[in-house]
């Protein structure tokens, strides 16, 4: 599996970011790209019915090599890459980590180090897949793309490895919340799935958050300074009013578990017109539509002292906590938790901040599970993977088709 690391190198190479501000589905033509990129590689490895349907997905079979009947098993991960920071010309570094803080970028005085990132600790004596500072390095999910390859790759090198039918879907647009929006389950044709999309080593997840946003729109009056009072509306004044009405503790840089948040992603304002963008999170149903409710009454308020529809709102869900889906069916978390094992990793059980194409396709009745990729701090300029943790992400996804493979 020392290969996984060639591939992942050759992958970042790709520019996929996605667009949420575009409505063509992939939102971004490099998604297409690397998409197209990834068939014709299964297809050179003799995967008859790779293929990428009309809404951009790739799918790919790898028939059973054993008589009888276990379960068809699947396994994801997304193409694109973050819109938060540019995953273009992205340009990778190896460090032999040995404690030492990581020069990123010396021109542009960027530096990793332990003081910032305890976490780093844990990889002593590793090496470690890094950024130059000018890119995220897109490991969210290109690390997940490149294992689940590198495992089929090594399943069609060694027909000795008894399986099961196996399912492979790469999905587009997970990091603007249209994932599996029109992700066909029935033409997949997977009993259980696993979607290759997590962080650190050894982490499982099978919960999640509750996610909607919040485009909040304040419409102005916009009159001369000098003659403005009892006349003015100030947009953009109205908006951090608005801002100031949330709780600060519930922010993301306040926050951690299973503690809910409000988190504005995005502002624009003037006297006339002003707009605020929220992500609204909770792992708690009932929490989670207090939080939308609460929001709601803000603008109310505001609309009472400033006048109907200056604050006008617009909410929608984007995921919800696939938990309730998968608790039924423990044997899921068991066998992917027993697989772990068996490769010298600890399981560690614990829930996403954030969300899966997993969680909605559970929702929708694949039960979707997320294993590690082994990468940190996603979507900006400090993201790592350790090579042994991909390594080993490997050995875990070959290990969980053996034990589906052995079991009725």
């Amino acid at each position: 599996m020392t290969q996984v690391v060639d591939r992942f190198m050759r992958y970042l190479a790709f520019d996929t970011q996605s667009d949420g501000t575009s409505k063509a589905q992939p939102s971004s033509e490099g998604q297409a790209v690397f998409i197209r990129l990834l068939v014709d590689e299964l297809k050179s490895l003799g995967i008859a019915d790779a293929a990428i349907d009309r809404h951009g997905y790739a799918t790919a079979t790898i028939p059973a090599n054993i008589a009888r009947k276990v379960p068809v098993l699947g396994f994801l991960a997304h193409v694109d890459t973050a819109p938060d920071m540019s995953g273009a010309n992205v340009k990778p570094q190896l460090v032999d980590y040995c404690g030492q803080d990581i020069i990123l970028n010396q021109e542009h005085n960027l530096v990793m180090g332990l003081a910032d990132f305890p976490e780093l600790e844990a990889y002593r004596g590793e090496t470690l897949i890094t950024t130059d500072g000018t890119t995220l390095l897109g490991a969210d999910d290109k690390a997940g793309v490149a294992e689940i390859m590198q495992v089929t790759e090594y399943l069609v090198r060694h027909p000795e490895v008894p399986h099961g039918t196996l399912k492979i879907a790469f999905t587009v647009d997970e990091e603007i919340g249209r994932g599996v929006d029109f992700f066909d389950i029935d033409a997949f044709g997977a009993d259980y799935a696993y979607t290759i999309d997590g962080g650190a080593i050894g982490e499982l997840e099978y919960e999640n958050f509750n996610a909607a946003s919040a485009t909040i729109t304040i419409v102005g009056r916009n009159i001369h300074p000098g003659y403005a009072k009892n006349k003015m509306l100030n947009a953009a004044s109205i908006a951090m009013e608005m801002h100031a009405m949330l709780p600060p503790s519930e922010r993301p840089e306040h926050t951690e578990g299973y503690e809910g948040f409000y988190h504005l992603s995005n502002m624009t304002g003037t006297v006339e017109q002003a707009t605020l963008n929220y992500l609204i999170r909770d792992h708690d149903m009932q929490r989670f539509e207090q939080r939308k409710q609460y929001l709601q009454h803000c603008a109310d308020l505001l609309n009472l002292r400033y006048g109907a529809s200056v604050v006008q709102m617009r909410l929608k869900d984007w995921y919800f906590n696939m938990k309730p889906y998968i608790e039924p069916h423990p044997e899921v978390v068991e066998r992917a938790c027993r697989a772990m094992q068996q490769a010298g990793v600890v399981p560690s059980i614990q829930p996403i901040r954030g969300g899966t194409d997993g969680a909605r396709l559970s929702c929708k009745g694949l039960l979707c599970p997320n294993l590690f990729t082994g990468g940190h701090n996603f979507h900006g300029r400090y993201e790592f993977i350790p090579v042994k943790s991909m390594q080993k992400a490997c050995e875990v996804i070959l290990n969980l088709i053996k034990i589906y493979a052995s079991e009725q």
